[in-house]
């Protein structure tokens, strides 16, 4: 299943593009209405790979939306040695600032769609991975997911509070999260039965990307995807699902 391009209004002004895989329903509204998931791309932009990840989650009856989180400096994807990386995502903790209004003007864009039932997650990568925590936290998302995400540790406070679903995954040869950001995740899940953190030996950071060969790893991949998904039935079905136990 492939997409499409869109564009979007921000709520500040312009618009910014956004790749859709919108499933057509095939009945009632009442019977066929799906969650989606938003795709917070790494600091690439939405490349290839976040393309096949979101053609993923349609393909399992989901809305599933990338929208370009750059479009203020360096719109578009860029390739991994692209120099201008540095400019589209620094200073860190302002621009993810500035994306939550992204963030917010796509979930007020799927709300438009009549398959949509209301109900998102939203899937953070490399760069993109504190709006797991800060999607559920104040921009109305239903669950978050982070895989690699980085900036991590400035953002762990942001969980107190938070009730919906979170599951964090990295690899411990992550190094956008050294051994002090692990360690300050690693216990939560103990006193917050809604976050699940699972760190896999020996992966490297961007393990879901294609693009990066050196760092893919297919097995942790197929179980983020699979946590995922289980979020998503979730949501699909109007209740949270069940966390797995933390790795």
């Amino acid at each position: 299943m492939s997409g499409q391009a869109v564009k979007i209004r921000s709520s500040e002004g312009g618009e910014f593009d956004c790749y859709l895989v919108a499933p057509k329903a095939d009945g009632p509204k009442t019977d066929t209405t799906m969650p989606a998931i938003v795709l917070a791309s790494a600091v690439h932009g939405v490349d290839a790979d976040i393309r096949e990840i979101a053609d993923e989650f349609a393909a399992k009856g989901v809305i599933a939306a990338a929208p370009d989180l750059f479009w203020r400096t360096v719109p578009g994807p860029l390739s991994h040695d692209d120099g201008r990386t540095q400019q589209r995502s620094q200073p860190r903790l302002e621009k993810i600032k500035t994306g939550e209004r992204d963030l917010a003007d796509t979930l007020a864009y799927l709300r438009t769609l009549p398959q949509f039932n209301g109900q998102a997650a939203v899937i953070g990568f490399c760069y993109g991975g504190p709006y797991a925590i800060l999607g559920p936290k104040r921009l109305g998302y239903a669950a978050g997911i982070s895989c690699h995400g980085s900036q991590m540790l400035d953002y762990v406070g942001e969980l107190d509070g938070v009730t919906a679903p979170v599951c964090i995954i990295w690899g411990d040869r992550d190094h956008r999260a050294p051994a002090e950001v692990l360690d300050a995740y690693r216990p939560i899940p103990a006193r917050m039965k809604n976050v699940e953190v699972h760190i896999f030996p020996g992966i490297l950071h961007g393990y879901m990307m294609r693009g990066a060969p050196q760092a893919f790893d297919p097995k942790t991949r197929d179980f983020s995807m699979a946590r995922a998904n289980a979020i998503l039935d979730g949501l699909r079905s109007g209740a949270p699902s069940k966390l797995r136990q933390a790795s």
